[in-house]
């Protein structure tokens, strides 16, 4: 049985940190699904059709990568994708708690899914999603932290 582990996310916009826990989940799986989450309660900054373009964009050197997206319950779609893991990134001590208790609801509804914690390196600790968009709407230089192809459709969604 081919090892699969999803990643879920909203990947609004998908950050270096992200991409750094990719690449290296890359190498511990068989396939590593993306599953970016069409959260019907919170309007993205992008909208699910360019999230999933910047994700395509920024994995495409990596051929054990699939990007999705799901409005369902996370072990739900992980069932019908046969992945026996949920990666869950944490940057801090401060995301333990609210991703400890995630973990233990996804093991009540589905007792073969394991989550699987991984800590970004060094360099990527500070990044998130949000801090990006805060730092992009307010003329700041977001290079450091999104992709070139991914900074591109963020200035112009910006610029509308």
């Amino acid at each position: 049985m081919k090892n699969t582990a999803i990643y879920p996310g909203s990947f609004d916009p998908i950050t270096n940190g992200h991409l750094d826990l990719i690449h290296r989940a890359s190498k511990l799986f068989d396939e590593v699904i993306i599953a970016i989450t069409q959260n019907t309660n919170k309007t993205g900054f992008l909208s699910i059709e360019k999230r999933i373009l910047t994700v395509n964009n920024s994995v495409n050197s990596l051929t054990n990568i699939r990007v999705l997206s799901f409005n369902s319950l996370l072990v739900d779609f992980a069932k019908k994708h046969n992945a026996q893991i949920i990666i869950r990134g944490l940057r801090a001590v401060s995301d333990f708690e609210y991703e400890f208790q995630l973990s233990g609801m996804n093991k009540r509804l589905n007792p073969h899914i394991e989550t699987l914690f991984m800590t970004p390196s060094e360099e990527f600790a500070n990044i998130s999603s949000s801090l990006v968009r805060e730092i992009l709407l307010l003329g700041g230089d977001i290079s450091a932290f999104v992709p070139e192809t991914v900074k591109s459709i963020l200035l112009e969604r910006n610029s509308k």
